[in-house]
């Protein structure tokens, strides 16, 4: 897993509340089985047109000023719905690092940790500051700092946040639960040994 420690990047912003895992990543695209090549498939019933192919010039992400963006700001209960992991698999896949929003649905928010992406809960207040921001200075960048634990712009802008310090260790070190357990291999061996498993 790719450690976050600070993003700066370009910031897309999409106004819309109760964005749900099924608008996420469509249900229709769940049988890959490998964790990438789910970008392709993010919003796809909003990036494209009825035909499938064709981008719909009136989305969010599609506007030519957000091309690349890698922080998603958007509204209250972002990633409500099914359980499905795919939606972050998809998320970080089409290269966003953070999503900023003033809530979180439980399962998405757990899952983001365990793929790299950093979800971060502010007030309703300040991510319509951010929103008013972007929409004034197209190509508007933030960044994020997890050592620090504030999001800045370069024009005044300073917001702190917090978050549980076990979670940020995992995210600025790469761990993934699984690389969480190898980096203690050594006394789970010890244990192992001393009390006759697997011999």
């Amino acid at each position: 897993m790719q450690p976050f420690i600070k993003e700066t990047g370009l910031v897309a912003t999409m106004d819309r509340a109760n964005v749900d895992t099924d608008q996420i990543i469509p249900k229709q695209f769940l049988k890959r089985i490998e964790r990438t090549g789910f970008g392709q498939f993010l919003f796809f019933d909003w990036r494209y047109l009825e035909d499938g192919s064709t981008p719909n010039p009136e989305f969010e992400l599609n506007k030519p000023e957000v091309e690349g963006a890698s922080i998603l700001v958007t509204r209250r209960n972002f990633g409500n719905g099914s359980s499905r992991e795919h939606a972050v698999w998809a998320i970080d896949d089409f290269g966003i690092r953070a999503v900023l929003a003033p809530s979180f649905a439980d399962i998405f928010y757990n899952n983001c940790f365990k793929n790299g992406v950093l979800p971060i809960a502010l007030t309703e207040d300040q991510i319509e500051e951010i929103f008013q921001r972007a929409d004034k200075a197209p190509g508007y960048k933030l960044t994020v700092d997890l050592e620090a634990l504030k999001i800045t712009d370069g024009d005044g802008l300073e917001i702190p946040f917090q978050l549980d310090e076990f979670r940020r260790h995992k995210l600025l070190n790469g761990l993934d639960d699984i690389a969480l357990t190898l980096s203690r291999e050594e006394k789970i061996a010890a244990y192992e040994q001393a009390h006759g498993i697997g011999a």
